[in-house]
């Protein structure tokens, strides 16, 4: 107790001390100031305005990130599908996504891929509003831990908080072509604690027009018939959309699904053979359901599955003037289960990623027929898809990052089975924003349809057919990309792709009869070497543009299509110009202006023509906040984007010109609510359904 008192009173002395000598110098330091007159006048500094341009591109790990919602934030732009077509390389070709460089591109949201088909996957990115964006992501060639291969673009979404409450929007539509077609959409989200919720739902009615002119001048018995077709086709249907999520920390369930109900098609055609009236009826609404359950562990692995099932019920009537040709009913029924377990280890600044995945498809499809020759079949097609994968991952101080992957695969059905090695490699060099370079290198297997590997057949008219191919292949596409970012803002890719047998469909003059086929078949190759430039500009507020150019050369090459063989080169060019204009800084209105240019382009053994659009629409915010919106938009004013196909090559001369309606006039509603508002702050083709 003693000591304890003679330290306290040491400390206390020393602390004395040090404030006699703090106070000391604060006297000296007064009086200098006040004895020594100042020698530098006092001058008032100018006002000082930091400019700076938010990024729109950066790139990290074989990853290019683009900042998607400030680039459309002044567009009439209220979806997600519509969004995407603005980005750098990606085009969106009447509601079709496509990746310049890259043969197919698969379509994930937030990491994950859904198992959608194409169609269902489309309507629930159109549902989705713009406004739930965080940013996407472009992977020209994404790791095997995504479950895809080849190229992906990843959907990143904004996660709600419970400081967020309920929010959302309700939109409502029309849509002007040949005949109005309406619809609407309510999307929400909410967190409560560790719960997160999703919710979409949309609601469509659909009517469509479309026209093909044909024209066949076919050699038969060594003389040619020229056969002469008008084609007019109007669909209708209502399309029930749904996705809903539920996530407690880290396990996530989904359900996605679309109900397609009232859905026909009628054709009419006329021309040399005569008039025909082809009919297409739903006999049960078309369903598609998906339910997804994902789980991530805290020691970094992840396991989830699900179960998907479709089902098509359709029938045709084919009439030549009264008379009843044939009747035909398709049905198809696809239960497929899909499961994976990943695994993630961090060692230092390596990564490494392995896993496995197993996907099992039942399709059982037929097809009847009446007053025709035709053979029925009614068949079961098992097919099974297993796969290993490893990875790693990692970044250097001196700007280098990298992500490698190998993946091995086992494909079985009753008509074939094989083992393919999957390599995948995407590099980034990144010293300075200024200047990022990405190197991307993917392989990937392309699967056909299913009704395709039945051999069904389908009949337009008399002369026109489409069958099946029991002997379709899948096919081994080989890409490679490079791309250099300048500023964060400008992207040039150059890109090589390869097709290895790849599939093309197109009509052949029989030779043994007055009889247009469509059938898919494996080409020898497909290949494709090209350069794609993207650059933004402007001036100010007041003009925001961006110029697309790409610039290709195609060739496609087959030895064996039906008795003929081809071996077809060009080089083709599009471009693209989109234009924003402000009347101030913050006005409520911008306008728009877009112009697209695809050269000469070719398909196979046949020779597509020149096509153009020019895109005007206007965006308007209004309400408290901004909470509500009304965008106006004509697409294809003057009813230019739609080719015309010819072939004139070893004896077979057609000659198609399609005439869908892309021109329409599109007016949109949209209201906020409880804060869910924009903010200021800047190849998978669908091997469901039984064909036509």
């Amino acid at each position: 107790m003693y000591v304890q008192v003679i330290l306290r009173q040491k400390k206390y002395i020393a602390m004395e001390k040090i404030f006699i000598f703090i106070s000391i110098l604060h006297s000296i330091a007064s009086y200098a100031q006040t004895m020594v007159p100042d020698t530098i006048s006092a001058q008032q500094l100018d006002e000082v305005v930091v400019k700076g341009e938010k990024t729109q591109v950066n790139g990290k790990d074989g990853i290019m990130v683009v900042d998607l919602p400030g680039i459309v934030k002044d567009k009439p732009v209220n979806n997600i599908l519509e969004a995407l077509g603005y980005m750098p390389g990606v085009t969106n070709n009447n509601g079709m996504i496509g990746l310049t460089g890259a043969s197919n591109v698969t379509i994930i949201l937030n990491g994950e891929l859904t198992n959608m088909p194409l169609q269902n996957l489309y309507q629930l990115l159109y549902n989705t509003p713009v406004d739930r964006l965080k940013n996407v992501e472009i992977m020209y060639s994404a790791p095997a831990n995504y479950h895809v291969n080849g190229a992906v673009i990843n959907v990143v979404l904004k996660t709600p908080t419970p400081l967020d409450g309920l929010q959302g929007q309700v939109r409502a539509g029309y849509n002007q072509a040949h005949y109005g077609s309406y619809g609407g959409v309510l999307a929400a989200t909410y967190a409560l604690k560790d719960w997160t919720f999703d919710l979409n739902y949309g609601l469509t009615r659909s009517k469509s027009w479309s026209r093909e002119e044909t024209w066949s001048n076919h050699l038969y018995d060594g003389k040619r018939t020229m056969i002469e077709d008008d084609m007019r086709r109007i669909s209708q249907n209502w399309s029930n959309a749904i996705y809903a999520s539920a996530a407690w920390k880290t396990l996530k369930l989904t359900y996605n699904g679309q109900i397609i109900s009232d859905s026909k098609s009628r054709a009419l055609s006329s021309g040399t053979l005569g008039n025909y009236t082809n009919a297409y009826n739903m006999l049960s609404p078309v369903g598609y359901h998906n339910v997804a359950l994902r789980y991530t562990a805290p020691f970094g692995m992840t396991v989830g599955g699900d179960y998907t099932r479709y089902s098509e019920n359709r029938s045709q009537s084919l009439f030549k003037d009264a008379d009843y040709l044939l009747g035909s009913e398709n049905r198809q029924v696809i239960d497929r289960w899909h499961v994976y377990i990943d695994q993630q280890h961090q060692f230092g600044k390596w990564q490494l990623n392995y896993g496995a995945e197993y996907q099992h498809s039942k399709d059982h499809s037929s097809q009847y027929y009446e007053l025709l020759a035709n053979p029925d079949f009614d068949d079961i097609l098992n097919e099974d898809v297993a796969s290993f994968y490893v990875g790693t991952q990692r970044s250097f101080d001196w700007g280098l990052s990298f992500n490698a992957s190998a993946k091995g695969e086992y494909y079985h059905n009753k008509y074939q089975h094989n083992w393919n090695f999957i390599p995948q490699l995407g590099t980034t060099y990144y010293k300075t924003p200024k200047s990022i370079f990405q190197l991307n290198l993917s392989t990937q297997r392309i699967y056909p349809s299913y009704w395709e590997l039945h051999g069904g057949t389908s009949h337009i008219n008399d002369y026109s057919t489409v069958i099946g191919n029991l002997e379709l292949q899948p096919y081994i596409q080989y890409d490679a990309q490079f791309n250099y970012i300048l500023r964060q803002k400008y992207v040039a890719t150059l890109y090589f792709q390869y097709g290895d047998k790849a599939t093309v469909q197109l009509p052949y003059q029989s030779p043994d009869a007055l009889n247009l086929i469509y059938q898919t078949i494996n080409m020898n190759y497909k290949r494709v070497v090209g350069l794609n430039v993207y650059a933004p500009f402007g001036v100010g507020y007041i003009w925001n543009a961006t110029a697309t150019a790409n610039v290709f050369n195609q060739r496609e090459k087959a030895d064996n299509f039906h008795d003929i063989s081809f071996d077809n080169c060009k080089w083709i060019f599009y471009g693209s110009l989109n234009n924003t204009f402000k009347f101030s800084q913050n006005s409520p209105i911008s306008l728009t202006v877009d112009f697209s240019y695809i050269s000469p382009s070719l398909q196979g053994i046949a020779d597509m023509s020149s096509i153009w659009k020019i895109d005007a629409g206007v965006k308007w915010q209004f309400g408290k906040k901004r909470c509500c919106e009304l965008d106006l938009k004509a697409d294809d004013i003057f009813n230019k984007w739609s080719p015309t196909m010819t072939i004139n090559h070893a004896g077979q001369d057609y000659r198609m010109k399609v005439r869908d309606m892309s021109r329409n006039l599109k007016l949109t509603f949209i209201w906020r609510f409880n804060g869910f508002k924009p903010k200021d702050n800047n190849i998978d083709i669908s091997r469901f359904g039984t064909g036509k």
